[in-house]
């Protein structure tokens, strides 16, 4: 159809001269301004047009005479319009309807596009798409039905699909950008208001503040207004008094000068040489008086300026006790200083210390992997799998991250039988009080099957987070609590999971010192004082052995390691003293690097000295406790005042606050309330105390 009409319309029109010139065609009625192209956009349209005449001679025919610019209603159905360019385009369309028909296939074309965009429904989202797709689909049978222009249409099309495609991705990926500023917006006006808050509460504080000592200059004022008053008071009773004084005294002077006259007239018969004397006395007192005021008035000018010049002079008991409380604070001062010059050089050979031992680590891991490159292969260990029972699965689970000597327990261990096969689920013990709060669950648990180095990591992890939270609550919490809230921290959802499998876990590896030490403390078998006098014991023989690096080189002498090993345990015999250098020789060889003494493997166990040393200290308690109980004698129960001289008795210089804390566990009471405290059974105070961190405190006492 579209061919046959193409084949009618066989010649195009003459390109008009508004055309020619650049100035768009105007319709009737219209109110465009003609605007003027350049002349290479005129050379263009030309080009353009004889392009299409070329074209259109070696098709089938020439392109339609209807014209282009026409639009037609359905095109412009979703889009607005400026003021009466719908008008304008209808006389246009009305006008040149009139002298030339549609082709039918446009007329289809434009059916098919009315009846697609009045099938769309505008209110929804994705409207403007589904309506970009009616009109590609349009499009493409426009590009279909025209073979010789489809290569230039098609790639046309394409063109604009890839860049809707890139603006689509662009708004895809500005999406989130957009989310992220409002989230950004909203905490900004929020920190904004929070500050506000914060100044104004500030402010008010600032303004009650100005109020409050407003008040107190105000009565501070008033105070001095009326001690001003006072004193201008007393000023002038002073002077009234002084007027008074002046007064008598002259009234007195009068009396005594009649006196003398009467005295002078009855005495007229004596000598003339009593008379010269008489006067004489007369001249001398008037003097003396003269003499007297002048050191009166003298006098009272001193007392007025000693009272203007020392009325605020401190009294010299308060001077003298201030100047004493100043030398105090000076001296404490001092101390502090010297405290924390101390703390600061231990701090930085800490740092120093760490990071030799950093750069130890790297030597040695450098070590390690050229004993790699340069050792013997390991064994192809894989070929134990079919050996042990469930597989290759099953080995490959046991074998993982586990050194040569665990992979040969592993398989000595499977080759006697094997454990016990892990259960992959537990049965909750329920949610009474008499489950431990960690294990309050009921259903079935999933077991994890943790790993014994996981254990070993986990529990590190739990000590360290309570040590903190201990010493920012200054008390200590219960272990079992502690765990529970942690897990739950760390796991959330799986804290009850974590529970039962650590606890599981801890249950197999009993073996390991520490991981029984933590289980026993978890079941309140042991109390935790027993861990952190164990980690006291070794940060005390750590810092005993950096103190006797002088030359911070991280290695010491035979002789100042064994020194530094007397000043850490003043307490331990020589023959003590001597294991632990052999076990210091054995671990490092001949260079005493004590650094690496205090190192860990994968698994988290300690070396042989560090074994020695919890070894000789749990073996001096047992000797401390079989001492103490020797000193009881046969008594089945005992009290608090015996329990006490019991201790004095083997230790006298043990510590009151230590030895309360003492008697505390064995009769499992505060220390306040010791006096109390009923008597009770003698093995189970000693077992209490043996479950608790207890030691030596001084020698032996001299024996008799």
């Amino acid at each position: 159809m579209f061919g046959m009409s193409v084949q009618k319309d066989c010649k195009l029109p003459p390109l008009p001269v508004s055309e020619r010139q650049g100035l768009p065609v105007n319709c009737p009625g219209g109110s465009e301004k003609p605007v003027r192209k350049s002349r290479q956009q005129s050379d263009e349209i030309g080009s353009l047009f004889t392009l299409k005449t070329a074209h259109g001679a070696g098709a089938t025919g020439f392109l339609s005479t209807w014209p282009a610019h026409v639009s037609s209603q359905i095109v412009h159905q979703g889009h607005r319009q400026p003021p009466g360019s719908e008008n304008r385009i209808r006389g246009c369309g009305e006008e040149l309807s009139g002298l030339v028909s549609k082709p039918r296939f446009l007329e289809q074309l434009e059916s098919y596009l009315r009846r697609e965009l009045q099938a769309l429904d505008s209110s929804q989202l994705d409207a403007p798409e589904r309506r970009l797709q009616a009109y590609q689909e349009v499009f493409q049978y426009f590009i279909e039905d025209l073979k010789t222009y489809k290569p230039l249409l098609s790639a046309i099309k394409n063109e604009y699909e890839i860049a809707l495609a890139h603006l689509r991705e662009q708004i895809r990926t500005l999406e989130p950008l957009k989310g992220m500023l409002v989230v950004v917006s909203e905490q900004c006006d929020q920190r904004v208001l929070a500050l506000r808050e914060e100044e104004r509460a500030e402010v008010k504080a600032l303004k009650q503040e100005k109020s409050h000592l407003l008040m107190i200059i105000d009565n501070m004022n008033e105070s001095k207004n009326a001690l001003q008053a006072q004193v201008s008071r007393l000023q002038e009773d002073l002077a009234a008094q002084y007027l008074l004084y002046r007064e008598e005294s002259d009234a007195r002077k009068l009396l005594v000068n009649d006196i003398s006259n009467m005295r002078y007239l009855q005495e007229e018969h004596k000598s003339p040489e009593q008379e010269v004397e008489e006067q004489e006395d007369a001249v001398r007192v008037r003097l003396a008086l003269k003499v007297a005021r002048e050191d009166l008035t003298r006098l009272q000018v001193e007392l007025n300026r000693m009272q203007a010049e020392y009325g605020d002079v401190v009294p010299r008991r308060d001077w003298e006790s201030l100047d004493r409380k100043h030398r105090d604070t000076l001296g404490k001062m001092e101390m502090l200083q010297k405290d924390f010059s101390q703390m600061k050089q231990e701090y930085d050979t800490l740092l120093e210390v760490h990071r030799q031992l950093a750069e130890q680590r790297e030597g040695l891991q450098a070590e390690l992997e050229r004993f790699r490159g340069s050792s013997t292969p390991r064994p192809r260990w894989e070929k134990c799998a079919d050996v042990v029972s469930g597989g290759s699965e099953r080995w490959a689970q046991l074998t993982e991250g586990q050194s040569s000597d665990q992979l040969v327990d592993i398989l000595l261990e499977e080759l006697r039988g094997g454990p016990a096969k892990e259960k992959d689920f537990f049965d909750g013990l329920g949610t009474g009080e008499d489950v431990p709060v960690y294990l309050r669950y009921e259903g079935q648990i999933r077991n994890l099957k943790l790993k014994k180095s996981e254990i070993v990591n986990t529990i590190k992890e739990v000590w360290k987070d309570k040590v903190l939270e201990d010493e920012q609550k200054e008390e200590r919490q219960n272990l079992a609590e502690f765990l529970h809230s942690f897990l739950e921290k760390r796991h959330v959802d799986g804290a009850t999971e974590w529970a039962y499998s650590l606890v599981e876990g801890c249950r197999r590896h009993q073996d390991d010192d520490f991981i029984s030490l933590f289980f026993s403390i978890l079941l309140g078998k042991v109390d935790e004082s027993v861990y952190h006098g164990q980690i006291h014991l070794l940060s005390h023989l750590l810092k005993e052995l950096i103190h006797s690096d002088a030359a911070e080189s991280s290695t010491l002498t035979m002789q100042e390691f064994s020194d530094a090993l007397r000043r850490a345990f003043p307490l331990k015999m020589e023959a003590q003293i001597e294991e632990l250098i052999q076990a210091a020789q054995a671990q490092l060889g001949s260079t005493f690097t004590y650094q690496a003494l205090f190192t860990e493997d994968a698994e988290g166990k300690p070396g042989p000295f560090l074994k020695l040393v919890k070894k000789q200290a749990n073996a001096e308690k047992h000797k401390y406790l079989t001492e103490l109980r020797a000193q009881l004698g046969s008594k089945e129960q005992v009290e608090v005042a015996d329990l006490k001289t019991a201790f004095q008795s083997i230790d006298p210089s043990l510590d009151s606050q230590i030895l309360d804390r003492y008697l505390s566990v064995a009769f499992q009471t505060r220390s306040d309330r010791l006096e109390q405290a009923a008597p009770v059974d003698t093995d189970s105070a000693l077992q209490r105390l043996l479950a608790a961190h207890v030691k030596r405190a001084g020698p032996l006492p001299p024996q008799d």
